[in-house]
């Protein structure tokens, strides 16, 4: 550090050195720490930031025809992109959990997402397809050289057929313009080549307004059928070995989130698989979409970590009125309270990877399937607060593209539009207790775990309790309830959270979120704790050097 100015964050580990990712791996996937250590090695490695930065800085590009006139449709990206893919699937950041022959595959992959959203979120979108693809592609008979290599710790850029590559990645292409989040609007057509049924070829036609990573090896569709909207899997490459008729129109020029290139297509008699039954569409790929939005929400979460470590780096090594930023009373309560919202929504995003675990019990599936859509909503709607507030920590510094924090700051608010935006995880919560009303208890009961230490927790249970199983006020079209529904979810986010970090963190820590976040005694900016509150013991734990 020369005259007051601070250096880069680099060379620390940032697994071994996170108390909270050291903490799960340790408890509840011990076999996976080899692979945390390395990628945890690597988050803050000088090589990495700078591949991260570039990739940022130099977008992809369209090449739609090549130099003789014929049409490529092929995207180019810097060295600096691949250099990040191929690390993250060499890593297996998007095969983990299908790979491992352990216990707690899906947390050990969330640990590894987690830390990979710290290096960039560009290509933690790849690995998050990636993952939640596996499965799906897996019970596909005639998909399996796809899932094979889509599963492989390796990534193969070759523009190529699939069976002539190493590894292969996926991308999904499901909204259109005129629809959005609602895909039964959905207008792409889609007409049978032969036999109907799943597996079988149908030819493709339509616009869509978002495809995400258009030079993957194959994407999941939604088209319309004469049964209604089904689920397809459009290769780039037909049986033939010709590219299939899948024409990118443009790329998107997105606010962040640049080095992932995100497309315009239209389908040109594309050759599609069906993937499940006619008419079933949204069903078949709403199987898929639990795992990317744990991947979000985990992101998220990462991404938090990410823009506190700065923040606290920074704080650490500048001085400001003879006295470390860190030491500054008011700075402190800052800090302090940007590791409560860092700490809460690890241990909620990782809580829910370790019901994917667990799917066989039925507790741990309803658990999992109220608690998806929360961590996604609470999680992503946080990130973008804690991005500016950690910039605001170092200033003017923070905000110069020079700083990685401008970066995080244009990726976060991304997290709470892929994969159903903040109203639409209030609905699948809605949704889940008019559906599953079941699915309460185990809810109920993971929040209650704590409360003989926490009697605040006692009360937030009962208070959800009463919110969601009281009869609608409304009457059968729910509107009082759609109104209240944000209040509700971000009230199960906090109380979740509350109890998880009582069981599992130090008592500073779970005392100031609690009284913080339950009691009200916090006003709605960050640095306005309770005055007892323990901001150094909180900052401590949140250190990656401690």
């Amino acid at each position: 550090m020369t005259a007051n100015l601070v250096e880069d964050l680099t060379g620390v580990d940032a697994f071994s050195k996170d108390a909270i990712a050291d903490a799960v791996i340790t408890e509840h996937a011990p076999w996976s720490r080899p692979h945390a250590e390395k990628l945890g090695r690597a988050v803050w490695d000088p090589a990495t930031l700078a591949a991260a930065r570039d990739a940022h800085r130099y977008p992809p590009e369209l090449r739609t025809h090549d130099r003789l006139g014929r049409r490529i449709d092929v995207v180019e990206f810097h060295p600096a992109y691949h250099q990040l893919m191929a690390a993250a699937f060499g890593h297996g950041v998007h095969a983990l959990a299908w790979t491992a022959t352990e216990p707690g595959g899906h947390l050990a992959r969330a640990v590894q997402s987690y830390l990979w959203n710290q290096v960039d979120g560009g290509t933690a979108c790849p690995t998050g397809m990636a993952y939640a693809a596996v499965p799906t592609l897996r019970d596909t008979p005639e998909l399996a050289a796809y899932a094979e290599r889509v599963a492989r710790h390796d990534y193969d850029p070759v523009y190529a057929p699939v069976e002539t590559k190493r590894a292969a990645t996926v991308g999904y292409a499901m909204t259109e313009k005129q629809g959005g989040s609602d895909l039964r609007a959905n207008v792409t057509v889609a007409q049978p080549a032969g036999p109907r049924g799943p597996g079988q070829a149908y030819r493709l036609n339509g616009h869509k307004w978002f495809c995400s990573a258009p030079m993957s090896d194959g994407f999941f569709t939604v088209a319309q059928t004469a049964a209604g909207p089904t689920c397809f899997f459009v290769p780039r490459w037909r049986p033939d070995g010709t590219a299939n008729g899948i024409v990118i129109q443009r790329l998107k020029d997105k606010l962040g989130n640049r080095a992932n290139a995100s497309s315009e297509i239209e389908y040109d008699d594309a050759c599609g698989l069906a993937v499940g039954e006619e008419g079933r569409g949204v069903r078949t790929i709403l199987t898929s979409s639990d795992y990317t939005r744990l991947d979000f929400a985990v992101g998220s979460a990462g991404l938090m970590r990410a823009a506190l470590s700065q923040a606290l780096h920074y704080a650490d090594h500048r001085t400001a009125f003879g006295q470390r930023l860190a030491d500054l009373p008011v700075q402190a309560a800052v800090l302090a309270d940007l590791a409560l919202e860092w700490a809460g929504a690890t241990r909620l995003a990782f809580r829910l990877a370790r019901t994917m675990d667990d799917r066989d019990d039925e507790s741990e599936r309803l658990l999992g399937r109220i608690l998806t859509p929360v961590a996604k909503y609470w999680n992503c709607k946080r990130a973008p607060l804690v991005a500016e507030e950690a910039i605001e920590c170092i200033g003017g510094n923070g905000y110069i593209e020079e700083h990685p924090l401008p970066r995080y700051y244009r990726e976060a608010p991304l997290n709470a539009i892929w994969e159903g935006t903040s109203n639409m995880m209030v609905l699948d919560v809605q949704r889940v207790l008019a559906r599953e009303p079941k699915a309460i208890e185990p809810l109920l009961d993971e929040i209650r775990a704590a409360a003989p230490a926490e009697p605040r927790l006692a009360a937030a249970a009962a208070a959800i309790e009463a919110a969601a199983t009281r009869p609608d006020s409304a009457g059968p079209d729910g509107a009082s309830r759609d109104r209240t529904g944000r209040r509700l979810v971000s009230q199960i986010a906090l109380a979740v959270q509350a109890s998880l970090l009582v069981r599992q963190a130090p008592g500073a820590v779970a005392d100031a979120f609690c009284a913080s976040r339950l009691d009200g005694d916090w006003a709605p900016t960050f640095g306005t704790l309770p005055a007892a509150a323990d901001a150094g013991a909180i900052i401590d734990y949140a250190r990656l050097a401690s």
